[in-house]
Formats: structure tokens, C-alpha cells, sequence
């Protein structure tokens, strides 16, 4: 990598030395402070340091850090790579990741998907990751057509790699004014919010056989225009995943459900474009057991408790798929500025899966929650607190649902396990 001007190594170094003391001080983990203070100093601080790297940019609603944590872990097989481990998505968190590796010839960031045009402009990131596309909280994400209506404009013109999820009709038309995209069948369970064409407005057909047997996905097309299902370069088909050379690949991920095996799949089908071949991937694919706390089964007082993160109705719908519908499960819901204030998409989930289960809500909305669960018939036990509904349930196994800002108090009690 080219030298740093001198402004920039001064800010990138002072950005560094905030993180620090951020994490000594126990203020955060310095993923975003570090990034502010070298902003702050050089504004053009993320081009720089993103210069002369390569790039892979991973952006969707639902699994951008774990499938950041897979690419990286892969492409460590190749060298040092830079990323933002902890899901600090935004240009300043970009910038603490990139700082902090400052010599790695290889990154992966995380973005938000309302940044990804901004990061890919500034960055020029010669790869770019597109998972999926789904409905969030409104007052927090914008309009998902939207959100695809600027990813289609932001990659017209550049000459970005994209690998796209073609299960999801928003990502393909988002993604389809690339120059190049390599596309992956990795399926899509929530369909919600892709029922209509976003081409013509017209509505979209389900249907056709399912190739080589593959789960959770049929050809989609539009009734009044030509927008279709592309045919996938690379295929998702159960527990295998499906190369372009027709090569069948085994995941036997620790990561458990559907939804990673489909982040494992994309994952597989972007190293691929830094060179990597599966061989070499996969048995790092498969050291990847939690993701941010994401999993992690942490104990207490004689429960082992899971912790599960769902912060959307299709991250919801993940996360009851994993869930072991055996054991009793703890939901806890805030609605702080990174959650969403409006929690009326507690009413877009189904938690009549939860029925038959010991049920017990917390968090500071808990009575939102309470509200929606009553009316879906499901019996539930109301706390205070979460160390109240821990207290409340037997010895053993316990599975633990919530959304960001829970999710993140929870870990915090237990030393931010990762």
C-alpha cells in the first residue's frame, strides 16, 4: 500500500488513540469514536485509507455482520484483512477499521444499506455484496424501493463486481445496473415485501421447479413486463452449495440455520472473486461459531441461555427457525434510535410459533410487545427486568430473542461475549 499524506497518518493516528481510550475507559468498543475523531480531522480520511486496498463492500437488511465475519475469516486465507467485526457500519466506523489495520491488503466493511452508494462512491470498492431486502423500521431505514431505487443508481456508470442475491426480486433490480454481477441462489423465506414487480409495478409469479432440489427458492417473474429471475452462477441447495463449474460443496457450518447457510453461500461465491477458491474457504467458513455475541450461549446461576438477535419481521422469522421450539424463550424489546422508535412492526411478525412455550417479555417496550402477543393468543409472563425473567425460569437450557439496543444491554451483562 502507498504512504498516507501526512494529514491523514495524523488523523488516523489520533482517531486510533481515541479508540483506545474509549475501550479503557469501558465508554465502547472504539469502533465509531476513533472513526468520528479522524473525520473530524481529515474529511477525506475513509478515501484515503480505502485506496490502493482490495474491497469488498457487504450490504442487506438482514445478516450483513455475520456475512462480513465469513468473508473475513475466508479471506484471511490469503492475508491480513481489515474489517468492522462489531457491525460499527457507517463511514466512521469504516474508518476505525481501516485505521486499524492500516497495512492489510484486503477489507471487508459492513455497510449500511442506506450508505452503501456514499461508501461505494468514496471507497470504490471493486466488490460489492448484496444479500437481501426487507421491510425495517421506518422511522429508522427508508422505504425498501427506495433503498433499491439508489443502490441501481449508485452502481450505474461504475465498474463495481457485484454478487447479488437473485432469490430476492428488490436485490436483483437493485443490483442489475452493475457492469458485472455474479448472481447466487441463496434463497428467500420472508416475501412480503416482493410481491410486486419494482420494474412496472405489476405482480410477480412464483413458481417452476426448484433446481437440483435446492430449498426455499422458485423462479420468480414479472406478469407484465420482462424482469425475471436471472439464472444463478451459484446455487444454495440445502446443506451444499453449488459452484459455477457444477462442483458440489459441503458447508457443515456451526452457525446454525438456513439463513447463515444462505450467508455462507454468498460468502463463498465473493471470495471467489478475490481468487479463493471453496477448498480453501470452507474449512475457515466452518471455524466461525459466533458472530457478535450472535449464538453465544452464555450461563448463569445454572441456565445456559442462547442469544438470538432480531431486529425486523424477516430477522424474526430467522431467528424462530433456529429457535429449539423445546425450551422456554425470553423476547426483549427496546426501541432506542438504533432499534426504531416505532415498534409497529412488532405486528408484521407471526408468534403463533410460539405457542405451547413458556413465553416471557422484557425490555423497556415490553408492553408493545405484551399488546401484540395477547392478541395473537400467546400466554406470556410479564418482567421487570431481564435478570427478573432469567430468575423466574428452571435450571437449563433457555433460548433469548432481542432486538438491537437489548441485544447489546444483554451481552454487555454477560462481558460482551462474542
Amino acid at each position: 500500500m502507498s504512504q498516507l499524506p501526512l494529514r491523514a497518518q495524523l488523523a488516523s493516528a489520533l482517531g486510533r488513540t481515541a479508540a483506545t481510550l474509549s475501550r479503557a475507559t469501558g465508554r465502547g468498543d472504539g469502533s465509531v469514536i476513533g472513526g468520528r475523531v479522524g473525520l473530524m480531522l481529515e474529511p477525506d480520511l475513509l478515501r484515503k485509507l480505502a485506496s490502493d486496498r482490495k474491497l469488498a463492500l457487504v450490504s442487506a437488511t438482514n445478516g450483513k455482520t455475520t456475512t462480513t465475519r465469513l468473508i473475513a475469516s475466508a479471506l484471511m486465507e490469503l492475508g491480513e484483512v481489515a474489517t468492522n467485526a462489531f457491525g460499527a457500519n457507517m463511514p466512521a466506523g469504516h474508518v476505525s477499521a481501516l485505521s486499524g489495520a492500516k497495512h492489510a491488503p484486503f477489507a471487508v466493511l459492513e455497510v449500511d444499506e442506506k450508505y452503501l452508494p456514499e461508501v461505494l462512491d468514496t471507497t470504490n470498492a471493486g466488490i460489492v455484496t448484496l444479500m437481501n431486502l426487507s421491510r425495517d423500521q421506518m422511522d429508522r431505514a427508508a422505504e425498501i424501493w427506495l433503498l433499491a431505487q439508489k443502490w441501481r443508481r449508485a452502481f450505474a456508470g461504475k465498474p463495481a463486481h457485484v454478487i447479488a442475491n437473485c432469490d430476492d426480486p428488490l436485490v436483483t433490480w437493485g443490483a442489475s445496473t452493475a457492469a458485472r454481477v455474479t448472481w447466487v441462489s441463496g434463497g428467500q423465506r420472508w416475501r412480503e415485501d416482493s410481491w410486486c414487480c419494482p420494474e412496472c409495478g405489476g405482480p410477480l409469479d412464483r413458481g417452476g421447479s426448484r433446481e437440483m432440489g435446492q430449498q426455499g427458492s422458485v423462479h420468480w417473474a414479472c406478469r407484465e413486463c420482462t424482469f425475471h429471475r436471472p439464472e444463478p452462477d451459484w446455487i444454495l441447495d440445502g446443506e451444499d452449495v453449488i459452484d459455477p463449474h457444477g462442483r458440489r460443496w459441503r458447508l457443515d457450518l456451526q452457525l446454525p440455520g438456513e439463513a447463515n447457510r444462505s450467508n455462507a453461500a454468498i460468502a463463498l461465491a465473493t471470495v471467489d472473486a478475490f481468487g479463493l477458491d471453496p477448498a480453501r474457504a470452507i474449512p475457515r467458513l466452518r471455524t466461525v461459531a459466533s458472530v457478535a455475541g450472535r449464538y453465544t450461549t452464555v450461563e448463569r446461576d445454572g441456565r445456559a441461555m442462547r442469544l438470538l438477535l432480531a431486529k425486523n419481521p424477516a430477522g424474526w422469522l430467522e431467528a424462530f427457525e433456529v429457535s429449539d421450539p423445546r425450551l422456554p424463550i425470553i423476547l426483549s424489546i427496546n426501541a432506542q434510535g438504533p432499534d426504531g422508535r416505532d415498534t409497529s412492526w412488532l405486528w408484521d411478525v407471526d408468534y403463533r410459533i410460539l405457542r405451547g412455550r413458556p413465553v416471557f417479555v422484557t425490555g423497556e417496550r415490553r408492553l408493545d410487545l405484551a399488546l401484540r402477543l395477547d392478541v395473537a393468543g400467546i400466554p406470556f409472563q410479564l418482567c421487570d427486568s431481564f435478570d427478573q425473567a432469567v430468575a423466574t425460569l428452571p435450571l437449563g437450557r433457555i433460548d433469548v430473542i432481542a432486538n438491537y439496543t437489548a441485544f447489546q444491554q444483554i451481552r454487555t451483562e454477560f462481558g460482551r461475549a462474542v
